[in-house]
């Protein structure tokens, strides 16, 4: 059979720190890798729509310089009488370059009639730059000659230059065309503006989808247009990695900018900072270890000693003082239990020397029965209690000192039932703590029994008895203690629901209880002693009858005289 290993109340010290302290910090680290994701995410997002922004209105700000600028050119007198004269282009040439100087986005000027004479450029003449312009540019202008030309287009330049966005414009003089003016926005003035931002790419596309620009040429597809495979509405794919998305159209609905942040990036920083979580996590479980170690062992030390002089006391050790100077409840019990032990070897030491008067010898013998098991029991039970529920294990403690005080008090032989009544309410109250819920328990006394005077702790050993013995069958008990006043007798009555005794051990415990030979007190000492306490001062017709029905419980009967206790010394 499989038996549970108990731990030593160091041990268990040692768990509970390790419990109350490792838990809640484990859940406080669960929480914050929590929010630190979460804050990655929000971080991501952030980013993301900061920089769609930023550069929203830097593109904003160039396409409003440059659609100021052909609409201010193209009708300028000196643009006009170029086209028609063919003379003065250094005038036209200042114009362009006073504006475009001026720019942080810089482009290609060009000035056309409308017989496709090239009548001014800012560039070496290419015949590949000048049939892209003449066959292609100028027509899409022709289309709409009222309207501005926005397209995306690239066009290479010698030395590497690359254009990739052209605004163009059809000059009218008297309802007729008579030019063309192009502008074409180098490609690495615009990438400055893109650059810089917390995003790995931007890519800013036109109406159609076509790339005007981006930081990474990974996002080009077919056509030059952006083509993300779509995850959700905020997260896409790009060649198997994963980004997320934000998306920002300019407010003339020409130009769309995509920011792109790499997720993976994001969870790599995650990975990273789990594993300093798990390591640190590791430390700091070692370190609460060895503070458990400490703590518990110093906190052991008072317990300990307690323990170790119940131990001894319940051998027979009748010198086992105990020494604590804590300053604490602890100190405050173990100057109880010494004040005990004192009045314990007191007591022996009177019935050695009255040894001669039988009669008072044996009431005082009986009267300084100790039973140490249930001090070892309830100081057990403080052991646990302490560091699960210090308000209890304080409530435990003042119990504990109020019946020790209570039992070591021999001023009188005779109290009333009253004080008889607190006692037994603080001896239940520490066996209910210790049974957890399985001892239940009823007491109705009347008032006039409560001021009769009783020999003290007249009550206690059967209740001792019926909490002993009535869990041996079953896990929940119920006493109940009666006291009422018939005639000139006190009836007190003390009946459990326990598993009761059998018939032949019943006829053996009455015939032991109700004989005068002494060897009967080393079988059921609790009764006999308590019934010899009533017979010896007040004769035969009072003391203990017991009744019981197995399975069904058991019931203890004590009759007493009212108010004749206070004048006998028992």
């Amino acid at each position: 059979m499989l038996t549970t290993k108990k731990r030593n109340f160091k041990e268990t010290t040692k768990a509970l720190f390790l419990k109350y302290t490792v838990i809640p910090i484990l859940v406080i680290m669960i929480l914050f890798s929590l929010f630190t994701i979460f804050i990655f995410k929000i971080k991501i997002i952030y980013d993301t729509s900061q920089s769609a922004n930023h550069i929203e209105a830097a593109v904003m700000d160039v396409y409003q310089d440059y659609v100021q600028e052909i609409e201010r050119m193209s009708q300028l007198p000196v643009v006009l009488d170029n086209i028609n004269t063919k003379r003065n282009n250094h005038l036209v040439y200042e114009e362009f370059y006073n504006f475009n100087n001026r720019q942080t986005v810089k482009s290609v000027f060009h000035l056309v009639d409308n017989r496709n004479v090239l009548l001014a450029s800012t560039t070496d003449s290419k015949s590949e730059v000048n049939e892209e312009i003449l066959h292609s540019i100028i027509p899409s202008i022709q289309k709409n000659p009222n309207e501005l030309l926005i397209e995306a287009k690239q066009t290479h330049y010698s030395h590497g230059k690359v254009t990739v966005f052209n605004v163009g414009k059809a000059i009218i003089e008297e309802q007729q065309i008579i030019g063309y003016m192009i502008y074409q926005l180098y490609e690495e003035d615009l990438q400055r503006l893109i650059f810089g931002e917390e995003v790995d790419i931007v890519v800013i596309t036109d109406q159609y989808d076509q790339i005007i620009i981006t930081s990474n040429r990974i996002v080009k597809g077919l056509m030059n247009k952006f083509s993300p495979e779509k995850i959700s509405n905020s997260q896409v794919r790009i060649k198997d990695d994963i980004y997320y998305l934000k998306e920002i159209q300019t407010p003339n609905q020409l130009f769309t900018i995509y920011t792109l942040k790499n997720i993976k990036t994001g969870n790599l920083i995650i990975v990273l900072y789990t594993i300093f979580i798990v390591v640190t996590s590791v430390m700091l479980y070692f370190l609460l270890r060895n503070l458990a170690e400490k703590m518990s062992s110093k906190n052991v030390q008072s317990i300990d000693k307690l323990v170790t002089a119940v131990a001894h006391l319940e051998r027979g050790d009748l010198t086992s003082y105990v020494r604590i100077d804590t300053g604490d409840e602890f100190e405050v019990l173990a100057n109880q239990y010494n004040s005990m032990l004192d009045h314990l070897n007191q007591l022996i030491s009177t019935n050695k020397e009255l040894s001669a008067i039988r009669r008072t010898n044996e009431i005082k013998l009986l009267q300084s029965q100790f039973n140490p098991h249930f001090l070892f029991n309830v100081l057990e039970t403080l052991r646990y209690t302490m560091y699960v529920d210090l308000d209890q294990a304080q409530e435990i403690i003042y119990s504990l000192s109020r019946l020790l005080r209570y039992s070591i008090n021999n001023d009188e032989r005779h109290v009333s039932f009253e004080q008889d009544l607190d006692y037994i309410l603080d001896y239940l109250k520490l066996h209910k703590l210790r049974f957890t819920g399985r001892l239940e328990y009823d007491i109705d006394i009347q008032d006039e029994v409560k001021d009769a005077y009783v020999p003290r702790l007249l009550l206690q050993p059967l209740i001792e008895n019926a909490i002993k013995y009535g869990y041996s069958q079953q896990t929940h008990l119920q006493i109940n203690i009666r006291g009422e006043i018939v005639g000139d007798e006190i009836i007190f009555t003390v009946a459990d629901n326990g598993s009761g005794i059998t018939s032949e051990k019943l006829d053996d415990i009455r015939t032991r209880l109700y004989s005068t030979n002494k060897l009967n007190k080393n079988k059921g000492i609790g009764l006999y002693n308590t019934h010899r306490r009533i017979v010896l001062p007040f004769g035969e017709k009072y003391g203990v009858t017991i009744d019981s029905l197995t399975g069904k419980g058991t019931r203890i009967m004590i009759k007493i005289p009212h108010n004749r206790g206070a004048d006998v010394d028992v």
